[in-house]
């Protein structure tokens, strides 16, 4: 994370050039292909939001976030979710279970943790909400009682990475477009299972595309658990 308060002029090298174009411009969804071309990703690890048939297993409403697919979908009816890309956590901080969303926060201030001060002290100690460097975006969702949350980022070049210290990072406007659709007790499943889109489709083509499958696996997911 860069340091805040920095001053003075920002040289780089004709090669990072295009990385910071991305990383610092906004990200429509035509920039999408350029930070996976960059960083890595593609219609499946990083990609962009579409919506498809989903598995009659969940309800309307519920959040189902597949690590291993890195996705969080969306239900939006019984068979039907809204697919967004995400950043998932890195090996070290995996973890899985069922939660709820136990709060929201719009432009939420940021404070690191004891153990993210260890791994890097020259983090600062706040950030507060809305400043362009804040880690967590624009909008916050709070898992359960744990120190997790699904929230937008300052470094949309993650997305599609396995990168984050146990939270769920999206695009800034993808957590826009989600935000005021989950109220306050919305079921939340968190798992590395594999959830398998065959095909998957455009909002524009949504209708078109009405052989979109989606399975699920039956591994067990267990229960969520603060750190």
């Amino acid at each position: 994370m860069r340091k805040l308060g920095h001053r003075g002029p920002l040289r780089c090298l004709p090669s990072c050039v295009a990385a910071v174009l991305v990383a610092t411009a906004p990200v429509p969804a035509y920039a999408q292909d350029l930070i996976a071309y960059f960083w890595g990703g593609g219609r499946e690890h990083g990609g962009g939001r579409h919506t498809l048939s989903f598995s009659h297993d969940f309800e309307a409403g519920e959040i189902i976030v597949s690590f291993a697919d890195r996705r969080l979908y969306h239900v939006i009816r019984k068979g039907r979710a809204t697919s967004y890309p995400i950043a998932v956590p890195r090996e070290q901080s995996r973890w899985e279970g069922r939660t709820v969303v136990s709060m929201k926060r719009e432009n939420p201030a940021w404070t690191p943790t004891a153990n993210m001060k260890r791994e890097n002290p020259r983090l600062p100690s706040w950030v507060p909400g809305g400043h362009p460097m804040n880690p967590l975006g624009i909008r916050a969702l709070y898992l359960g009682a744990t120190t997790y949350r699904i929230h937008g980022t300052d470094a949309p070049w993650t997305i599609g990475q396995a990168v984050s210290k146990g939270c769920v990072r999206m695009y800034n406007e993808d957590v826009l477009d989600l935000y005021p659709k989950i109220p306050v007790g919305t079921r939340v499943t968190v798992t590395w299972q594999r959830f398998q889109a065959h095909k998957a489709a455009s909002n524009a083509d949504e209708e078109a595309s009405a052989s979109t499958i989606l399975t699920r696996s039956t591994k067990h997911v267990r229960d969520a658990r603060a750190e």
